[in-house]
């Protein structure tokens, strides 16, 4: 070809991968064909092998990287299984090549001998020269399978030619090999077939193995008898061996040597592929007999789920585990996970560098593989500082805990690294399931959210998978998920808790409490909501919402008082907009553009965003006092209040906590809290501070709190948060 026909030949070839790597249900086997072509464009020198499998590796992840988010570990393994898959179509296809070549010439060569004994000595001689001269092994037997003759390269591949001939066909045996070769020979020698293809393992003379492509056809006579057997092998031995390398580097891990998520997810899908089989047709976990009292669903010790690493590893069961027994109805039956993640280990690689990470990790990774006991144990690194472990078929939940404990106890000790003690310890996620309906993916995804569930309690311990657990950080995720555009699909509303006057029962105000109406969890308070805005960030979009509904609302109500003071609207105002640099441009900008009076915004902070903070943290709210909003104390007495700095605090009004007036809900009151009260409501008086109450529920808590001296209620004995318009519609005898 010339340069451009080898290049319009090879592009396919190339697009063929790339889609391959790109792809979103991975399959290596696309690649194979394109081995068969390089051969079938004769690229068959020696050579030509290594050469492409080595611009695949440098070259393929480098010029065609997959989309989608795909991790480089990922897209390097496979490219690696693509490696392998180009080997194997162009090892098969050059087999095929030469097999069928030296067969044509073998039988050429056996027909010639046979038509030597009655034609011209010039046949012999090129027999000879075909049959000695062959770059494959040729053997030749009897039906009892006695060698007859064998080339100088079957000689060589078994290591003398008296090693050969001193063996029958049958005896050239090995483990390795599969019981159906027997069974083809005997087809063979009856005549039944005409031949056959596999690769076999023969015992060579220095006692390593020798693996061929043994191609295997029946010689008949003149008469249509079966006469001899022709044996054709080729050496693949070294073949295999770079597959076995190519497969091992695309399934481990190259820093820890470990399996990799690959091999994983292999393992894991043969455990329920095969546990899947061996249930009995129709026995369901429903209908497995019950358990003993003094045994759990699993067979493990009923008690606490949660266990840290210097407990005894007992548990109850958990909903996802299916069978009822100590060890299982059958082979198969539950596979246990456990899932690991390293606490801290962030810290070590930004402090000390990723190369002292990698070789932390490869401790961790060499104490893992000493915490298997069994063959049906396996243990993974499927990513970063990430390690599962796999029991096939536990025998009970204990089993898997005790598992869980001896990583906890291996990683306990601190690791010694350049003359340094890092201290490594980690939290696992359990889950013990049966595995008739649940995918890999399932498993993993609740292994993974219990492992996070340990980590939230403080780490260095394991939890067993709770499915109420499972569903509700789903739910949170889902959450999280629709959060960043749930604001502009305008499914956030705002409703009114109105502030009432406890001397004269007026409403002095409400307090804009946002909802979220989900169209699939109805409407969700801000407890279910909140954090995950103020974790995600787009707390500062919906607070900046919020605030400009409010307002809104309350220029509203302003128009609608004719002259007279409208009530005040009180808007909550986060940690995270505390310290946002355009919080006082905001604020400033919602007034000016609804006209509404500063004075009738209250912005509410929580104590423990105020308490403690420096002049700078507090110059944004001072700058807002100035404008003449009021900014009010949220949730006093909850934290480790500083009463002294309320002197210099930026606030008007002190929201007392509803833990203040629960106390008083009947008569008699408990005096301690009427003494606190009083105590507060005297300070912030004498430092020129109004008081609100939340949680007043009761007739009771109002008449209590009116005679302390407090300014305001709030509570549901006064009304619950609604829809705007029912906020005019409270009278002074409702309100009182």
């Amino acid at each position: 070809m010339t340069r451009a026909e080898l290049e319009s030949y090879l592009r396919p070839l190339a697009r063929v991968l790339s889609d391959a790597l790109s792809a979103d249900r991975f399959d290596p086997r696309a690649a194979v064909p394109v081995g068969a072509a390089l051969v079938g464009a004769h690229c068959t020198d020696p050579e030509a092998l290594p050469s492409i499998l080595g611009i695949i590796d440098a070259y393929l992840v480098l010029y065609c990287p997959p989309g989608g988010g795909l991790p480089a570990d990922e897209a390097r393994a496979r490219c690696s299984r693509l490696q392998h898959a180009v080997a194997v179509g162009f090892s098969q296809a050059l087999r095929e090549r030469t097999l069928n070549e030296q067969e044509s010439i073998s039988r050429a060569a056996l027909a010639a001998q046979a038509d030597a004994e009655r034609a011209l000595a010039a046949s012999e001689a090129r027999f000879r020269a075909v049959f000695e001269g062959a770059a494959v092994g040729i053997g030749i037997a009897d039906l009892d399978g006695r060698v007859v003759e064998v080339n100088d390269a079957l000689s060589r591949m078994f290591g003398g030619e008296k090693h050969v001939m001193q063996r029958t066909v049958s005896e050239w045996a090995h483990p390795d090999n599969a019981v159906t070769t027997v069974a083809l020979n005997g087809e063979l020698v009856r005549g039944e077939r005409d031949g056959y293809h596999i690769e076999k393992a023969y015992p060579r003379a220095d006692g390593s193995v020798l693996w061929a492509n043994l191609q295997v056809s029946l010689l008949r006579d003149a008469t249509g008898s079966p006469q001899y057997q022709l044996a054709l092998l080729e050496d693949i031995t070294e073949r295999r061996q770079l597959l076995h390398r190519l497969r091992h580097e695309a399934t481990h891990d190259a820093l820890t040597g470990l399996p990799n998520r690959a091999l994983f997810f292999e393992r894991l899908d043969q455990a329920l592929a095969a546990t899947a089989e061996t249930d009995a047709p129709g026995v369901s976990a429903a209908t497995a007999a019950p358990a003993s009292p003094e045994q759990g669903a699993d067979g493990g010790t009923p008690g606490d789920r949660s266990h840290r690493a210097a407990a005894p590893a007992t548990g109850a069961p958990t909903a996802p585990t299916a069978s009822t027994d100590g060890g299982g109805t059958g082979p198969g039956r539950r596979i246990g996970l456990c899932y690991l993640d390293l606490d801290g280990f962030k810290a070590v690689n930004d402090s000390l560098g990723h190369a002292v990470g990698d070789q932390l990790l490869v401790a961790v990774a060499e104490r893992l593989r000493d915490c298997l006991t069994t063959p049906d144990q396996l243990v993974a690194r499927i990513g970063g500082d990430e390690f599962v472990a796999l029991y096939t078929d536990p025998p009970s939940l204990e089993a898997v805990t005790d598992l869980a404990g001896r990583i906890l106890s291996a990683l306990s000790a601190p690791v010694l690294l350049d003359g340094r003690e890092l201290p490594v310890h980690g939290s696992i996620g359990i889950v013990l399931t049966p595995t008739a309906s649940h995918a890999a993916a399932d498993v993993l995804r609740s292994a993974d959210i219990t492992m996070y569930r340990a980590k939230e309690l403080g780490g260095n311990r394991y939890e067993v998978a709770d499915p109420d657990a499972d569903a509700r950080a789903i739910t949170r995720h889902s959450l999280t998920n629709r959060l960043p555009g749930a604001l502009e699909r305008g499914e956030f509303f705002v409703e009114y808790q109105p502030l009432i006057g406890l001397s004269d029962g007026v409403v002095h105000g409400a307090e804009a409490l946002v909802r979220w109406g989900h169209p699939v969890h109805g409407v969700l308070g801000p407890d279910r909501f909140i954090p995950l805005a103020e974790h995600t960030g787009q707390i500062v979009p919906l607070g900046r919402w919020v605030l400009e509904q409010a307002v809104r609302q309350a220029e509203v109500w302003q128009r609608s008082h004719h002259g007279a003071r409208a009530p005040r609207v009180n808007v909550n105002l986060s940690p995270i907009q505390l310290h946002h640099p355009d919080l006082v441009a905001e604020v400033t900008r919602v007034l000016d553009d609804s006209g509404l009076a500063p004075e009738s915004l209250c912005l509410e902070v929580t104590e423990s965003a105020l308490i403690g903070a420096d002049q700078d943290a507090l110059k944004p709210l001072r700058r807002i006092a100035d404008l003449g909003v009021e900014i009010a104390l949220d949730d006093f007495g909850t934290g480790y209040s500083n009463l002294s700095s309320l002197r210099w605090l930026p606030v008007s009004v002190l929201k007392l906590d509803r833990a203040f007036s629960r106390g008083m809900s009947h008569h008699p009151a408990d005096p301690v809290d009427l003494k606190i009260v009083e105590g507060i409501v005297s300070l912030a008086h004498g430092l020129g501070l109004s008081v609100t109450v939340e949680g007043v529920e009761t007739s009771a808590q109002a008449d209590y709190l009116r005679d302390l001296g407090c300014d305001t209620g709030q509570g549901w004995f006064y009304g619950r948060p609604a829809p705007p318009e029912q906020l005019g519609t409270l009278l002074l005898a409702d309100a009182s």
